[in-house]
């Protein structure tokens, strides 16, 4: 598979009498996949994100997305033109008055012709069926909706990467699933290549692959179902399970003969009503 991001021996940290905050970190990224990145409050995850787009230049290592190299100064503006960021708070990322203002205001600072402006923002908001709000004010909207005009205004640019920085952890439930489902149509219909900084597991388990982190060091790597078969590794480093996957432990724990394969509530349903016909 076409590998869009290489990551190789990065290590960062902020104050030379202070740890590494990143420490020899390696991983790639191939196009189209989900990659999830988790890990408690404070181990890197955000450093990693600013490392990706070149907000952040490695200390030691490299960081290549597409063909360039993000320590590159001739060629930085490459990197975050193909590597779009949907924050944490959503209020903190507008400007304009109106949704389709600001879904324009980053192709304006592009210099997108105003016919492919207008034809890329009326297909943005549809993507993440927000086209009916174009008017409206932004201050007026939900909190998941804002993060879809956030997103709106991301894949406008088109971006091959898009990086979700902990952007559903201010949502409610409801906002949580707009985001998950929006992020994976665009994934899944669009063949976006999505990364998904964060230490919400119900987030990560719709990844293809997860990067598990703590103290600034890459500690596991696998998709989800290997991943979440270490329960205990993810408690003791501080990580709350999804309720389906505490559940099925401690049904376990109890005798009943569950397999390690329900990730989500839905298959966990599935694999509890068929368990009699199977004893």
């Amino acid at each position: 598979m076409e590998k869009i991001i290489e990551v190789r021996g990065l290590s960062y940290r902020y104050n030379e009498d202070h740890p590494w905050v990143l420490d020899d970190i390696n991983f790639s990224v191939n196009k189209g996949e989900w990659l999830a990145i988790i890990g408690h409050n404070g181990s890197g995850k955000s450093t990693l994100a600013k490392c990706l787009n070149g907000l952040i230049l490695p200390q030691k290592g490299t960081v290549t997305i597409g063909k360039f190299d993000t320590a590159d100064e001739k060629t930085i503006w490459d990197v975050r033109r193909m590597v779009g960021m949907v924050f944490q708070n959503p209020d903190n990322q507008f400007v304009g008055a109106t949704v389709q203002d600001d879904v324009a205001f980053g192709m304006e600072n592009h210099g997108i012709e105003r016919e492919e402006m207008i034809r890329r923002l009326t297909e943005s908001l549809k993507i993440v069926k927000m086209d009916g709000f174009a008017s409206r004010e932004p201050h007026r909207l939900s909190g998941g909706q804002k993060q879809r005009v956030a997103i709106a205004g991301i894949i406008a640019l088109q971006p091959l990467v898009v990086i979700l920085d902990e952007a559903t952890s201010m949502l409610d439930p409801e906002g949580r699933r707009e985001i998950i489902q929006t992020m994976r149509e665009l994934n899944k219909n669009h063949h976006l290549t999505v990364l998904s900084i964060t230490h919400d597991l119900e987030e990560a388990i719709h990844a293809d692959r997860m990067i598990v982190m703590n103290r600034g060091k890459k500690i596991r790597e696998g998709n989800p179902r290997e991943i979440f078969s270490e329960t205990e590794l993810l408690e003791q480093i501080g990580l709350d399970l999804p309720f389906a996957v505490k559940l099925r432990k401690s049904l376990q724990e109890k005798g009943v003969p569950l397999s390690e394969n329900a990730l989500s509530q839905e298959e966990l349903v599935n694999e509890l009503w068929t368990l009699h016909s199977r004893m």
